[in-house]
């Protein structure tokens, strides 16, 4: 783990913030504030709850508990953006507070205790916690927005039914070193 771990890590937030991105890139104003029922999250709900979380966990990361006292977690659940701006700009304000914590972060930090709701993790448990929350999330995102489209639908993976050309252009060239984000 030690020297690959963390470069990893940043890549991964990086690419699931660039899944988040090109989602809501592809959507109107309208469609980011769609629900399919009152009780179901529209993807601006979900940016909401997901900046409004990596603002608590990765403000203080080392110093603080990861739930801040000033954190309103049952107002991220009520849609509040009027425009399409303040919706990105919270959603980047969540992810460049995650990275100025995390990337000054050294291998010798990841076996350091940090708390989430006085619960003890070690720096590594707490951003392998962060990230999949994070990648379930947006998980949601992709599939709403992919559900909103419809046939219009632009992918961002491997289009149906070209698996086998994708690999055949991966098995073409020489083995080698690399995060799989890199060719993105």
């Amino acid at each position: 783990m030690e020297y690959s771990y963390l470069p990893s890590v940043i890549k991964q937030f990086e690419y699931y913030k660039s899944l988040g991105d090109k989602t809501i890139a592809q959507l109107t104003d309208e469609q980011l504030h769609w629900q399919q029922n009152e009780d179901s999250n529209s993807i601006a709900i979900i940016v909401k709850h997901i900046a409004g979380n990596m603002l608590s966990r990765w403000t203080n990361f080392l110093t603080e508990d990861g739930e801040k006292e000033w954190r309103n977690r049952d107002d991220e659940f009520i849609d509040s953006f009027n425009y399409r701006e303040d919706l990105i700009n919270y959603w980047n304000k969540g992810w460049n507070c995650l990275f100025d914590a995390i990337k000054p972060l050294n291998e010798n930090d990841l076996g350091r205790i940090i708390y989430i709701r006085n619960h003890g993790h070690t720096v590594t448990e707490a951003v392998n916690r962060q990230m999949m929350h994070y990648a379930y999330h947006i998980g949601q995102i992709v599939f709403v927005g992919k559900l909103i489209k419809g046939r219009s639908w632009q992918t961002l993976s491997i289009a149906k039914g070209q698996s086998t050309t994708y690999n055949s252009d991966k098995f073409s060239k020489d083995k080698r070193r690399t995060h799989f984000t890199d060719d993105l």
